[in-house]
C-alpha cells in the first residue's frame, strides 16, 4: 500500500540524510570506525540521491522516482545488515538497524510515480527548453 507522497518523501530524505551524517556524534558513537562510516556514507547518498531525482524536491531530475526507490530499498537492507556484516554491532546497532528499517518501509510505501501536477509542469517546461 503505497500512500506517502512523493514530496513529503523528498523532504524527509533531505533530513534523513542529515540525520545519517549526524546520528555518529548525535548517538556517541562517533569512536567506532566502522559504524560511523558507514552512516554517513548512508546519510551521503541519501542526500545525493535525492538532489538527482526526478521529483518535486530533486534539484537535477536525472533519476526516476521507480529507480530512487528501488536504491532507498537496498540501501536501507545493507544499512539494516551493517552492523553484522561490518562485525561492529558489539558496539552499536540501533541507529543502523532503524534507520534501514526505516528506509525499506519508505520504499515500498511511497508513491512510485510523482503528482500529476508536478508531471504536467515539468513536461511543459521540458518543452520550452
Amino acid at each position: 500500500m503505497r500512500f506517502i507522497p512523493t514530496r513529503f518523501h523528498g523532504a524527509l530524505d533531505y533530513v534523513v540524510g542529515l540525520v545519517f551524517i549526524a546520528a555518529p556524534w548525535l548517538f556517541g558513537f562517533s569512536e567506532v570506525s566502522w559504524a560511523t562510516w558507514t552512516i554517513v556514507i548512508a546519510g551521503i547518498l541519501v542526500l545525493l540521491q535525492t538532489i538527482f531525482t526526478d521529483f518535486e524536491v530533486g534539484l537535477i531530475h536525472k533519476i526516476p522516482m521507480q529507480s530512487h526507490l528501488m536504491v532507498d530499498f537496498g540501501l536501507g537492507v545493507i544499512l539494516a545488515l551493517s552492523p553484522w556484516l561490518f562485525n561492529f554491532a558489539d558496539r552499536v546497532f540501533m541507529p543502523h538497524l532503524v534507520g534501514g528499517i526505516f528506509a525499506i518501509l519508505a520504499s515500498l510505501t511511497t508513491h512510485r510515480r510523482p503528482s500529476e501536477s508536478y508531471r504536467t509542469r515539468h513536461a511543459t517546461q521540458e518543452t520550452m527548453h
